[in-house]
């Protein structure tokens, strides 16, 4: 059976309220079986324990997500080390810059991943990045702290600047957006780049793939996401899901997969 890792789902949030354990079920049973939660901001950090500490295989991250800016405050980078601390989270995130949203003030976002990159490092753990037109600011940031690894999830970004990242310990996170037809630059990354630097992802409940346009994302469509890349490269699914499952269970270090 194909065993498959969501790198980055929301499950925690209010659009999985009414059948999250069903949601769960179903990536199970489409071999979905573990999960990286990544929070977005500090309200929502107890309730992504709650999430993951009731179903089996799903692994928190803690951060602040830059296009929740007007939820953040100063504060919540020391409460951030003290979760840390406490929970021992898998990846620290979601954060990172996002230059596409109108009114986020470039500045704010920066302190804020700039202090959450260097938490990251302190701790050794990996850093879950959205770079929303801003790959560039977002490479800058990473060499300005040093010392890092992660994932820049939901990559759409050059092939150069997905060069750049992988030098600097990152892997890149592939989800729905892969699957549409028109994605030319996006599929030719997908279709030529070393396995060893990609992971894959939904983003759930948003950026569904292209069957489901327009619908409610969830873990279990990552296996679209899987078939997509495969036939892209013209290789086994099986291929590409143990060697994307492989990394990562490297850069988040994750426990072993529940039983079927």
């Amino acid at each position: 059976m194909i065993e498959l890792v969501d790198s980055h789902a929301h499950i925690d949030v209010a659009e999985f309220d009414p059948d999250r354990e069903a949601v769960v079920e179903r990536a199970r049973v489409a071999g979905v079986r573990r999960q990286v939660v990544p929070a977005i901001h500090a309200d929502g950090w107890p309730g992504l324990r709650d999430a993951c500490a009731r179903f089996e295989g799903l692994h928190p991250a803690y951060g602040l997500h830059p296009v929740y800016l007007d939820r953040h405050r100063d504060a919540h980078l020391d409460q951030l080390r003290e979760w840390i601390e406490r929970e021992r989270p898998v990846a620290v995130g979601e954060c990172g810059l996002d230059h596409f949203v109108e009114d986020l003030d470039p500045a704010r976002q920066a302190a804020l991943f700039d202090a959450q990159l260097r938490i990251a490092r302190d701790f050794d753990l990996p850093v879950i990045v959205h770079a929303r037109h801003a790959v560039d600011a977002v490479i800058a940031a990473i060499r300005r702290v040093g010392a890092l690894r992660g994932v820049v999830h939901s990559f759409s970004g050059s092939r150069q600047q997905a060069e750049t990242l992988w030098r600097e310990g990152f892997l890149v996170g592939l989800g729905g957006p892969v699957t549409y037809p028109r994605a030319n630059r996006l599929r030719t990354l997908a279709a030529t780049m070393p396995l060893e630097f990609l992971v894959l992802e939904t983003d759930a409940p948003d950026q569904p793939d292209a069957e489901a346009r327009g619908a409610r994302n969830e873990p279990a469509r990552l296996v679209r996401v899987l078939e997509t890349i495969a036939t892209l490269r013209g290789v086994p699914a099986t291929d590409v899901a143990r060697a994307t499952t492989a990394n990562a269970e490297r850069v988040f270090r994750l426990r072993p997969s529940p039983s079927p």
